[in-house]
């Protein structure tokens, strides 16, 4: 197996393993696929997995035809039948055969330099044990008039901590779907939880959270890495007011699930949290109300209404 070489260091880190859970994703996942398969690093150096959910529509197909115009990339394909985020990326844990396990979310695509950003970034810092980066919208219509900086990181996981390479500390995190670990963080901490994660049309959340709270417990640095961009694609379905309501009210279900997994007093902890944000929310509305764009104020307070009916009555 070739190893990978950091331009400035004379560290090495064994081959890439890139997992792609999926679920009824036939209109995006082959062009997710090409874009690491049209990555500067050489298809020797890594492996994709692909945990396919119990699609029920073309995504096989899809993986098949890019099999078929990619023979050079090394395409690892399995069904996990128990239905679940979770259980799709434990499954992929398990199959991998890397050192780093990079997950990217099967409706987005990669910059160029992904792959070869996450390896030397890992290669050159030894201690890190899990990286973020960038994520940006891709809109297949246009971005609506409520959307703020707030929502947006709700709605399509937009994230921009910055051009520079720093920890995250406290509550920040990376996404769960554009984040690369060390394969001994899940010796250290477990799997991911099997409780929290989506389930076919749920969206129920939280599993990668629930392993960076863990992460941070034992002090396992993560890190945010700007140059290791994903684009989100971003279908007018996930910019309804169903699919807001909907999202919302799973992301408090998801806190009190995951907090309660804890105890009691970390769930009490949230509840406080809550109302902070609570306060921060409406000197928020009040801010938009006076910028003239009521609309991102009052779209603002509907997030956080749901999350907290979600919270609290679960």
């Amino acid at each position: 197996m070739k190893n990978i070489v950091s331009t400035n260091v004379n560290l090495i880190i064994d081959m890439l393993s890139v997992i792609i859970c999926t679920y009824n994703r036939q209109k995006y996942i082959y062009n997710c696929l090409r874009s690491i398969a049209n990555n500067t690093l050489e298809p020797t150096q890594y492996e994709i997995v692909l945990i396919n959910n119990n699609s029920t529509d073309n995504t096989e197909a899809e993986c098949n035809r890019f099999c078929t115009d990619y023979p050079q990339v090394r395409l690892n394909y399995f069904v996990e039948t128990n239905q679940g985020l979770s259980y799709a990326r434990n499954r992929g844990i398990a199959e991998a055969k890397g050192e780093v396990l990079v997950y990217v979310d099967d409706d987005a695509v990669v910059n160029k330099d992904y792959l070869l950003t996450v390896a030397r970034f890992f290669a050159a810092k030894p201690d890190a044990m899990a990286v973020g980066g960038a994520i940006y919208p891709v809109y297949e219509t246009e971005e609506p008039e409520w959307m703020s900086v707030y929502t947006k990181a709700l709605i399509t996981a937009y994230k921009d901590e910055g051009s520079k390479i720093v920890r995250l500390r406290g509550s920040k995190f990376p996404s769960g779907g554009n984040a690369a670990y060390r394969r001994e963080v899940f010796d250290r901490v477990g799997l991911f939880d099997t409780e929290l994660g989506r389930k076919g049309t749920s969206l129920i959340s939280g599993e990668e959270k629930a392993v960076f709270d863990k992460m941070k417990k034992l002090d396992m640095p993560i890190y945010y890495l700007p140059d290791m961009i994903l684009y989100h694609i971003i279908p007018p379905s996930k910019l309804t007011k169903e699919y807001f309501d909907n999202l919302t009210l799973s992301i408090g279900k998801s806190e009190k699930l995951r907090t309660l997994s804890v105890s009691r007093a970390a769930y009490a902890r949230r509840i406080v949290e809550e109302i902070v944000k609570w306060v921060a929310s409406i000197l928020l509305c009040l801010g938009f109300c006076l910028q003239l764009s009521p609309g991102k104020g009052i779209k603002l307070l509907q997030f956080r209404f749901n999350v907290s009916k979600g919270l609290i009555a679960g």
